[in-house]
Parts: C-alpha cells; sequence; structure tokens
C-alpha cells in the first residue's frame, strides 16, 4: 500500500536524503548513471500518470531498467521515497515575482500557482502533510507564499494561519475536481450527458411544491453548467470569499 502522509518513514534519514547529505546520498550505484534525482523523478512520473496507489518500488525500477534491489540503495522505502517525491514537485513550482502586486494580486496568484501544481501532480492532494518532511522544496515554497502577506500587518501566527486556511481551500479544490473527473471516467459520461439520462425520472419524483427552492435553483444551476457542479465557477466563488475573509482580517 502506498503511503499516505508525509514523515511517515524514518524521519532522521528522510531529512539527510531530502538536503542531499553526502552520508546519505549513494555517490553512484550498479548503474553509474542513476542517482536519487533519477529514482525521486521516475516516481513523480509514474504516481502522475497512475496514481499514487500504483507507486511501489518495483514499478520505479522497470521505468528505470533496474533491479528493484538497485532502488532501495538510494531510497530505504516508499514512505521517504513519497517525501522526496512531494519535496521534487515543490521544486519544480514556478514563483512568480509578487512585488508591486496589490495583496489579492498577490494570493490570487499563490492560489493560482498551488491549483496548476494539483492539476500537475493529483496525487499530491490526497497526501496528508500534517507532520512536513521540511524538506528544500517544502521551505522555499514556504518563504515564497509566506511573502504574499507582506505588508498587511499580520503577526507571526496569523501570517501562516491565514497562508494555511488558503491552502486548505486550494487543496480541498483540487480533490473536488479529482473527484468530478474520475465520476466522468467511471461511468463514461459527462455530467452535462449524466443529468441528461437522468432528467425524465427526475421531472418525475421531484415535486416543484414540495422542493421549490431545489428545483429552482438546482435548473439554474444545470442551465448555466450542465452539471450540479463547475470546477472554474467553484474556483473563482471560492476563492473570492476566502480573499473577502482575509479583508476584514487586514482592514482592507
Amino acid at each position: 500500500m502506498a503511503p499516505t502522509r508525509t514523515n511517515a518513514g524514518d524521519p532522521d534519514r528522510t531529512l539527510a536524503l531530502l538536503w542531499r547529505d553526502p552520508e546519505a546520498v549513494p555517490r553512484r550505484g550498479p548503474r553509474q548513471s542513476l542517482s536519487l534525482d533519477r529514482v525521486v523523478e521516475a516516481a513523480v512520473v509514474l504516481a502522475d500518470r497512475e496514481g499514487l496507489s500504483a507507486l511501489s518500488m518495483r514499478k520505479v525500477a522497470d521505468a528505470l531498467g533496474v533491479s528493484t534491489m538497485t532502488t532501495y540503495t538510494y531510497v530505504p522505502g516508499k514512505a521517504e521515497l513519497l517525501d522526496l517525491m512531494l519535496d521534487a514537485a515543490y521544486r519544480g513550482m514556478p514563483m512568480p515575482a509578487l512585488a508591486g502586486l496589490p495583496w489579492r494580486g498577490r494570493l490570487t496568484s499563490v492560489a493560482d500557482g498551488n491549483r496548476a501544481f494539483h492539476r500537475a501532480h493529483p496525487w499530491a492532494a490526497a497526501v496528508s502533510t500534517h507532520r512536513p518532511s521540511l524538506g528544500p522544496g517544502q521551505m522555499a515554497k514556504y518563504e515564497y507564499e509566506l511573502h504574499a502577506f507582506d505588508g498587511l500587518g499580520l503577526s507571526d501566527l496569523d501570517r501562516d494561519s491565514a497562508l494555511s486556511h488558503l491552502l486548505a481551500f486550494v487543496r480541498q479544490h483540487a480533490l473536488a475536481e479529482q473527484e468530478a473527473g474520475e465520476a466522468t471516467l467511471s461511468s463514461s459520461q459527462t455530467d452535462e450527458q449524466w443529468w441528461a439520462v437522468n432528467a425524465p425520472l427526475l421531472g418525475r419524483v421531484l415535486d416543484p411544491d414540495v422542493f421549490p427552492l431545489a428545483v429552482r435553483v438546482g435548473a439554474a444551476v444545470g442551465a448555466a453548467h450542465g452539471s450540479a457542479w463547475d470546477a472554474d465557477r467553484a474556483w473563482e466563488f471560492g476563492l473570492a470569499r476566502t480573499l473577502d475573509g482575509f479583508a476584514g482580517l487586514v482592514g482592507t
């Protein structure tokens, strides 16, 4: 079973690998061209393509054309590998300049960047980071995103809480978007097709005299989106309300 949280392995070994401590990282393996970075990169590509449930040391080894035991000379197990994967994915995130933007623009840029991150690496949203691995990629991301709150007069604790709140919104939206995509794949129908197929039955069982508001609002949403939920509409509405909440906190 693939790990579902960071720091589930040996924390000392994980930190040493994350920061590329020379004592923890083999200088060369059975194949001279193989490296820790290549092992992690292959694992990220595998998870991006097949999901975290498909992650295994054997599949990573197959992708690299080596034996499974060879990968273990670089990474002690899947738990440590997950920390390395997530940190490598963080290091690949663009960090556009925030200076000069109004605070809403800065926070929108951070949110949009994390939404793009979760679309590129869907598996990451399912990983609990309650106990962070504190690798260089994560620390650079944290440092960058904290600066989005510069000049707002927040205490250090409030700055951290505000960032955590923003990223929690992004993560939950990413999970909802993935669930919608999985429903389409598993049913072989788009949401619009699914609603069209079920419309006759719903028309018979949903009495507008009993559910007047639900029927009216549901019909309006369906007409607008062809579905009960639209990812882009939910994103725009939810992000705007999140920023509105911050406006009360910073007094603007």
